[in-house]
């Protein structure tokens, strides 16, 4: 334990300024997104720009593909969560006042079994790509790391779209990340991840107590 605390401690002071940026931007973004706050997505533009730039110089280039998307969802994220209504109704009643004074559109939750359906289709489609992965390429983890990956484009999709579970998709990941840092000795990263599942839990939170006072609040609203 004391080994791993001072790989940590080490890491911690020779890491340079522009990662250390990329690490501050990307808890700005959970906490800001489990707050419900827009401007979560300037901080995911911020950190996913800078981590694509340290994955392309070192050679990763799947990550640095996967931060260029995280940029593109971002950017569509922030498009989401202004726009005046999402069909539920027309009135502003249908949106939610933050904390930062920001109008945004209310948090959604899917049935269980369009879950289990969605996970289905992304598991096969994560067992084929990490089949070539582990056949064809050099990759560590191919199956693990094709499942986050797969599961990473999905759930950040979730976020824009304000879907209450992401946040439990995003517990799983985190947790599968904590794994494969640790075995790699990137003990930093995987405190980090360790910080994400936590953030995470506490988002999940943070929008089911959002969402159920939606509901209150639709069945509140006098009908037609």
């Amino acid at each position: 334990m004391s080994d791993t605390m001072s790989a940590i401690a080490q890491e911690i002071l020779a890491m340079n300024w522009l990662e250390l940026i990329a690490v501050i931007a990307s808890l700005a973004y959970v906490l800001l997104a489990g707050k419900s706050n827009i401007w979560c997505w300037p901080a995911a533009i911020i950190a996913s720009g800078i981590y694509c730039y340290i994955f392309l110089d070192i050679n990763l280039f799947m990550d640095s593909a996967l931060q260029v998307y995280y940029i593109a969802m971002a950017v569509y994220g922030w498009a989401q969560w202004r726009q005046i209504k999402l069909g539920l109704d027309d009135s502003d009643d249908s949106m939610v006042q933050t904390s930062a004074s920001e109008e945004v559109a209310p948090v959604q939750s899917w049935p269980l079994a369009l879950h289990l359906k969605m996970i289905s289709a992304l598991s096969l489609a994560s067992l084929i790509l990490g089949y070539v992965m582990e056949n064809y390429t050099q990759a560590d983890f191919a199956y693990l790391d094709t499942f986050t990956t797969v599961f990473s484009v999905y759930a950040t999709y979730l976020i824009a779209i304000r879907l209450l579970e992401t946040w439990l998709y995003w517990i799983a990941i985190d947790i599968a990340g904590i794994y494969i840092y640790s075995e790699k000795s990137l003990n930093l990263t995987m405190l980090l991840f360790a910080g994400y599942t936590l953030l995470a839990a506490w988002a999940y939170w943070q929008w089911r107590t959002l969402y159920l006072q939606q509901q209150v609040g639709y069945r509140q609203q006098p009908t037609s």
